[in-house]
């Protein structure tokens, strides 16, 4: 072995201690081929529609859809423009490439270094390091192999053995590419989930469009809340035909708060007049939590609540380039008393399954462990964003199953727009489920029978039965 070449070393992830090292590897063998089911997601279903799609470059595939890699890059001073990122056509590809593979090093020691590195070793068979010197060689490897049939969406998703993968769809989606991916005949199983964010935030510049095309889809002009509501019930009804197993719904604050008829209809009327404050979003928005739930337990879709994420934060980006371009930080948050009103009314109803992530580290140990220890409808979603890493994962498992229990969480989600990146995410989630279960046992806290169910459990039961598969 030289430097030019890559290594993936087997034991990867797993802990120096021998003992645990070596239990660890083999509880690893015993997951590492199970199916990956991947319940959260931002993959753009339209690449299943046909058999014949391709992805058009290794710089489109890599580097264009994901934020992971625009942020590191961009706090070295590499402008978006150099990376695709921006609103005209026509940049050469192979001069993204370049960029990003002379700035590769960058990436050393993170999740998306990790990630990528497996992606080429594993998926593309490429085990020279990449490098400003080989850069176009190996984007002409990659291209070649993108172009075959062997490397069409539909055929890594089988050698993935990528069991179901739930894509993120808005709720003014027609759905017409699940739609059509099941015209087609092919039997991956592609499911949407129903994400009414665009509507829930009275203050967005664009929710009277949104309010608008919701009423369009629906057949009628939405002219009060009631109105809004059986609109929102409708669409969740055509998702659940079309598959859906969830909602996902994010905010700032894991605010809830149950107004009565008359205050939320006030609210409406002045947002729909333009005028609403943002005191009005707070109390829409968390009125929107309740209600969600409560569709949810009539229903049946699991509710997936992720807090903490303030979006777009640097507004001179946001208005140049779009959202999800990198600039999207982690904010504090506060869940003991914010979910209290949901919690007291829908907490213990066994018809609902409520998922919380948070990107508040410290939330999970201090506050939505022991809600999850003890509500029958709360479950934790793993560590979610800034944390599905190696040290991200491990904190996880030692802050938050003694308090909450193992089977009180929900397994892995990948939540990528990166589609080549699935297999490594779940690998890096597999080995240190591994290694933290392997440490258990030989500190004594559990037997081998049980580490052995724990670590398929993580790997693969948890989340089928949590997303009701």
């Amino acid at each position: 072995m030289t430097n030019d070449y890559w290594y993936l070393d087997p034991d990867r992830f797993f802990s120096p201690n021998p003992a645990q090292r070596f239990l660890a590897r083999d509880l690893y063998q015993s997951i590492k081929e199970m199916p990956i089911v991947s319940p959260h997601g931002h993959i753009d279903p339209s690449i299943f529609v046909d058999e014949r799609f391709r992805f058009s470059s290794p710089a489109n595939l890599f580097i264009i859809p994901d934020h992971y890699i625009f942020r590191m890059l961009y706090s070295q001073g590499i402008p978006l423009e150099k990376l695709g990122v921006q609103a005209k056509d026509g940049q050469d590809h192979r001069e993204i490439w370049q960029v990003f593979a002379d700035n590769f090093y960058l990436f050393r020691g993170t999740p998306s270094g990790i990630w990528f590195t497996q992606e080429l070793i594993e998926v593309f068979e490429i085990n020279e390091r990449l490098s400003s010197e080989n850069a176009q060689d190996i984007y002409d490897e990659i291209q070649h192999k993108l172009d075959s049939p062997q490397f069409n969406p539909r055929a890594l998703f089988e050698r993935f053995n990528i069991e179901v993968l739930c894509t993120t769809d808005a709720v003014t989606s027609k759905l017409e590419h699940h739609q059509a991916i099941r015209d087609s005949g092919w039997n991956g199983d592609i499911r949407p989930t129903f994400r009414a964010d665009s509507v829930f935030d009275i203050t967005a510049p664009n929710w009277l469009r949104e309010i608008e095309k919701l009423g369009e889809l629906v057949g009628k002009e939405i002219v009060s809340f009631k109105d809004f509501i059986r609109a929102l019930e409708e669409r969740r009804a055509f998702f659940i035909k079309m598959g859906a197993v969830a909602t996902d719904q994010a905010a700032i604050s894991a605010y809830t708060n149950e107004l009565n008829a008359s205050e939320v209809e006030i609210i409406f009327q002045r947002a729909l007049k333009g005028k609403a404050t943002h005191q009005d979003a707070t109390q829409f928005m968390g009125h929107m939590v309740m209600e969600s739930a409560r569709m949810s337990i009539e229903d049946g879709l699991v509710m997936q609540f992720r807090v903490g994420s303030v979006r777009n934060y640097d507004q001179n980006i946001y208005e140049r380039f779009g959202s999800d371009k990198g600039f999207d930080i982690p904010e504090q948050g506060e869940f003991t008393h914010n979910l209290r009103p949901l919690l007291q009314k829908f907490g213990s109803n066994p018809h609902l399954t409520l998922i919380i992530f948070s990107l508040d580290e410290a939330c999970y140990s201090r506050e939505l462990a022991p809600l999850a220890g003890v509500y029958p409808a709360v479950k934790l979603g793993p560590p979610w964003w800034f944390f599905d890493s190696v040290n991200g994962i491990g904190r996880y498992f030692e802050t938050v199953m003694e308090t909450a229990g193992l089977y009180n969480t929900v397994g892995f989600n990948d939540d990528t727009r990166a589609f080549p990146s699935i297999p490594a995410r779940h690998d890096v989630w597999r080995r240190s489920s591994a290694n933290w279960v392997a440490g258990l046992v030989v500190r004594g806290i559990l037997d081998l029978q049980d580490a052995q169910e724990m670590v398929k459990d993580l790997a693969y039961q948890l989340v089928r039965k949590a997303y009701r598969f």
